[in-house]
């Protein structure tokens, strides 16, 4: 079968170390399910993968992709969960293109649990991008968030899938979202989306419940600083560095709590479906590619000059 795949690595050039080409058919372990994949997302995660961050020489070649909708040995249409609780002798639990095969191929093989039935209301393309970045957003808003309905949160760096995932996803639940770009014609789109688009470090007319950090060291002072009396600061990425500088005082006067997220749940992505569909959510999609021009969505992806998710269809 055709797939998209890790070589080798390349912390320079990751797309050096993508090669397209045919591999071998997957075979299912016990209580495993083939998935027939009709639609998949790219996400830094695989920019990292070629890289070499998360994985190790001798799992090469994998085949890249955490996110996929498709359809099952059964014919339904369904959303994969790209998490996965490994068996007792393996890792305790992995990322699809971690330690089993990812979803850029024409089939990948997962969990039965970790198929959840694909609403009619969701495109494949649309549904592809939730499994990961908009996953990620919906648990950072909502399960270590906790943000209220009628409260408020600034999303650092939007454009990028889960920064512009917390945009849209804060606007239909009704909260007041701030969210900050350099990029001037970024800025333009977030407003569109409804949030009150800034500068990086403008000062914000309000103190906010949550603050929803992808970018690290370049904005981890002006979240602090955000942040409310009890506020939350909840941490996926730190695309800008990894070592901020902490103010502790801020941090025990405010009673701020810090916490961090990697991915979601499959029952949390089965209420993402279900709050998609209820509010007529749809994600955002930068770019569509064919397969065949995954290169090319690669190297959009590597540019930054995103706005969504970058989508391959299959």
């Amino acid at each position: 079968m055709r797939a998209a795949y890790a070589v080798s690595f390349d912390e320079k050039d990751p797309l050096t170390a993508l090669e397209v080409g045919e591999r071998p058919e997957p075979e299912p372990l016990a209580d495993w399910v083939t998935v027939e994949v009709k639609a998949s997302s790219l996400n830094h995660h695989d920019l990292w993968s070629l890289r070499g961050v998360g994985l190790s020489k001798d799992s090469l070649p994998m085949i890249l992709g955490c996110d996929a909708a498709g359809i099952d040995p059964d014919g339904h249409e369904v959303v994969v969960h790209a998490m996965v609780v490994d068996p007792p002798d393996g890792p305790r639990s992995s990322i699809l293109s971690e330690h089993f095969q990812g979803t850029f191929a024409e089939r990948v093989t997962v969990p039965a649990a970790n198929l959840l039935p694909k609403p009619a209301e969701l495109s494949f393309a649309e549904a592809a991008c939730l499994p990961t970045a908009w996953l990620t957003a919906y648990r950072m808003l909502t399960t270590k968030g906790r943000l209220p309905e009628d409260g408020a949160v600034l999303v650092q760096g939007a454009g990028g899938g889960v920064a512009t995932a917390a945009v849209v996803l804060g606007r239909a639940q009704g909260c007041r979202v701030y969210a900050t770009s350099r990029d001037p014609a970024k800025r333009e789109r977030i407003a569109a989306l409804g949030a009150t688009a800034l500068e990086p470090g403008a000062r914000l007319p309000e103190r906010v419940d949550v603050v929803i950090e992808t970018v690290g060291a370049a904005t981890f002072d002006h979240s602090l600083k955000c942040a409310k009396v009890g506020g939350r600061i909840v941490v996926s990425g730190a695309t800008s560095g990894h070592l901020p500088q902490v103010d502790l005082r801020r941090v025990f006067a405010l009673q701020l709590e810090i916490l961090g997220v990697t991915m979601g749940t499959a029952e949390e992505l089965g209420a993402l479906v279900a709050l998609c569909v209820e509010r007529g959510i749809r994600p955002v999609i930068d770019s569509e590619f064919a397969f065949d021009d995954v290169r090319n969505a690669f190297a959009k992806l590597e540019s930054g000059a995103v706005f969504g998710k970058v989508v391959l269809n299959h």
